[in-house]
């Protein structure tokens, strides 16, 4: 995407509201218009519904009035958006435990659960990492609308380990920054049916949704986005392997596409695996390392979690075998 930005690279503070402005050049003609905003605040870490309901309120506007979000854009076109004031949160504060590793004025880092949902969405509004941090701390960042609060990237249900969530917009502006020039430090551990035949590798493989099941994702070349890991053999323990994957790009399930392409499902993945007859709720997926530069002063910040007991227990049943 090529477009030219009439604002300076910052939020713009106008009456209250931030804004940015684009033109559409000719390369982006016949773009739908929640797409495109989409694509330009990605590095601002926005999600895609979140553009869509901004569209849908008249806070996007083409050439100062209002469209709908599938609106096919014309060159020359000037896209407005203004981020409204955050609204009052409806979701409820809940006081769940939380393993917090660090915190800060500006950044909260937890290791999440296996089983905790990051944030609401149907089916679960209650008992979501993001009720616990409301009622934890009530300053988070509102970049990312009301069900969203503080979230910069998440992790999958059944995926344990650590997560940073910002408590001001400042911060989440910074971090999801950092995402997008994959400047973030991310690790995981994993363990993978069969014996991985290199001791370390990259998959290079684009990701996109699996046209036959909208709720999964596949490696694809149409339309699939830039999809990066790299990985090293911990160990290797019967038909199984030990791995640490580290994500140069964050793509939906990308670990756990990645590994089904390479012929490594992941244990226990109960959507691109086999998740019957192991003992472990969930795939046998842990984020152990968490570094990225504080979003005030820029110092190198990196945490680690061990592994959760279910995991070891995993490790020690196939050890047995």
């Amino acid at each position: 995407m090529s477009t030219t930005k009439l604002e300076d690279e910052e939020w713009e503070e106008a009456e209250g509201e931030r804004m940015r402005c684009w033109v559409v050049e000719s390369g982006d003609a016949g773009e739908r218009l929640d797409k495109f905003v989409t694509e330009s605040t990605q590095e601002d870490g926005i999600s895609r519904s979140q553009i869509q309901q901004w569209i849908k309120n008249g806070d996007v506007t083409v050439d100062g009035r209002a469209a709908k979000p599938n609106y096919k854009l014309s060159a020359g076109e000037t896209v407005t958006l203004r981020i409204p004031d955050p609204v009052e949160l409806n979701i409820e504060p809940e006081p769940i435990p939380l393993d917090i590793v660090y915190e800060d004025a500006d950044v909260i880092v937890v290791n999440k659960p296996r089983g905790m949902v990051v944030h609401p969405a149907p089916g679960h509004y209650t008992g979501t990492l993001v009720n616990a941090l409301l009622h934890h701390c009530r300053d988070l960042s509102g970049i990312n609308g009301v069900l969203r609060p503080g979230i910069v990237h998440r992790i999958d249900k059944d995926t344990s380990g650590l997560l940073m969530a910002a408590k001001n917009d400042k911060a989440h502006l910074s971090l999801a920054g950092q995402l997008k020039a994959h400047t973030v430090t991310r690790k995981y551990i994993a363990v993978v049916h069969g014996n991985v035949a290199h001791d370390r590798g990259t998959i290079d493989a684009p990701i996109g949704r699996d046209p036959s099941d909208r709720q999964r994702f596949t490696v694809t070349g149409k339309n699939g986005k830039e999809a990066v890991t790299h990985f090293i053999v911990l160990d290797r323990i019967q038909d199984y392997s030990v791995l640490e994957l580290k994500l140069e790009t964050g793509r939906t399930h990308q670990i756990r596409v990645h590994m089904k392409y390479i012929g490594h499902p992941l244990v226990g993945d109960p959507m691109y695996g086999r998740s019957k007859g192991n003992p472990i709720d969930g795939q046998a997926l842990h984020a152990g390392v968490l570094g990225f530069a504080h979003p005030a002063d820029g110092r190198y910040l990196e945490f680690a979690a061990e592994l959760p007991e279910d995991m070891k227990h995993l490790l020690d049943v196939l050890r047995t075998l």
